[in-house]
């Protein structure tokens, strides 16, 4: 079988920032925000859905992979915040970009979600199904956030993207090691909306449409399960930490990603980040690191890449690639 790589990569943000400062009213402070999460600012949507996010950040990969809208066949669209619970973000998105040849489908799996996409695109890539798969992680938390609650300033709006083709080069994607937990559902959830509790005045009232975290549950998961995940990739493929020359991992705090690399000694430098600019983008934020890294050229051939997330579900996740 061929390998699979990624031939393009896209990302978009709303152009509205919203720094720390403005969270003083609900008992936050910059300080804090930044000493604890790593986080300036964010970009909060302004009147864009989460598929006007995908769209742009799809149109940007496609471009930089040199293809057009008709070479795409399949797009899969990761997303917590869907512009409607039917039909899916990715059929909202195909429309947008005119890819009307391509297969369209939605994974929920929050902020592993385009983790978990990439592994699938790939599968329909390594079997010749399909030649070029768009990959989009999209979310606006934005819309599912109780701005008056202190857990407000986790999150942002942005979308990345990425096409997957076959090479016979020798590149691309090594491995995934993927992980869910029915287990931890309680620990970051939206209790309404949903068949169990649809919508009715009572559950907009109770504020249940709103995210809800148990932020010591998420601290405590990613810290645990990200690093075996992380020796478990490595050791089935008989690499070692040394190995690595980039970590890509979603965007929960710098707390978090700072004890991930000091479990697994994984020097710091090598850990990209850039929740100061856009905070948690949910979806959004392995492909957005992805495209910024890839656009300042600061990949070689044949550095090895290692792709991280932990998201509600539980879910998680690594994967191994070799540019």
């Amino acid at each position: 079988m061929d390998n699979v790589y990624i031939k393009g990569t896209g990302s978009y943000a709303p152009e509205n920032v919203v720094k720390n400062d403005f969270f003083d009213a609900i008992g936050s402070s910059d300080e804090w925000i930044y000493s604890k999460l790593g986080i300036k600012e964010r970009r909060i949507s302004t009147g864009e859905v989460t598929s006007d996010l995908a769209y742009k950040a799809g149109l940007k990969a496609i471009e930089n992979a040199n293809l057009t809208v008709d070479d795409i066949e399949l797009i899969i669209v990761a997303t917590t915040t869907p512009d409607r619970p039917a039909p899916s973000c990715a059929c909202f998105v195909q429309d947008k970009l005119m890819a009307h040849k391509a297969v369209a489908f939605d994974v929920s799996a929050v902020c592993s979600g385009a983790l978990f996409s990439i592994a699938i695109g790939v599968q329909f890539v390594k079997t010749g199904m399909y030649k070029n798969v768009l990959v989009i992680g999209a979310d606006t938390f934005s819309s599912i956030i109780d701005w008056e609650r202190r857990d407000a300033v986790f999150f942002g709006d942005g979308a990345g993207a990425l096409v997957l083709s076959a090479t016979k080069e020798d590149k691309g994607f090594i491995d995934f090691n993927l992980h869910s937990d029915g287990e931890g559902k309680e620990h970051f959830t939206v209790l309404a909306g949903g068949s169990e509790n649809p919508a009715t005045a009572q559950t907009v009232a109770n504020k249940m449409h709103y995210f809800k975290m148990n932020g010591k549950e998420v601290y405590d998961t990613a810290t645990k399960v990200v690093p075996i995940s992380i020796n478990e990739i490595l050791a089935k493929n008989n690499l070692t930490i040394d190995a690595v020359d980039f970590m890509l991992p979603h965007q929960p705090s710098i707390r978090i990603l700072k004890e991930i690399a000091e479990k697994v000694n994984l020097p710091f430098e090598k850990v990209k980040t850039n929740m100061d600019r856009y905070a948690n983008t949910s979806g959004g934020t392995v492909p957005i690191i992805l495209d910024e890294v890839n656009r300042n050229n600061e990949f070689n051939t044949g550095d090895i890449l290692l792709f991280a997330a932990v998201g509600a579900g539980w879910t998680w996740g690594t994967a191994l690639y070799k540019w």
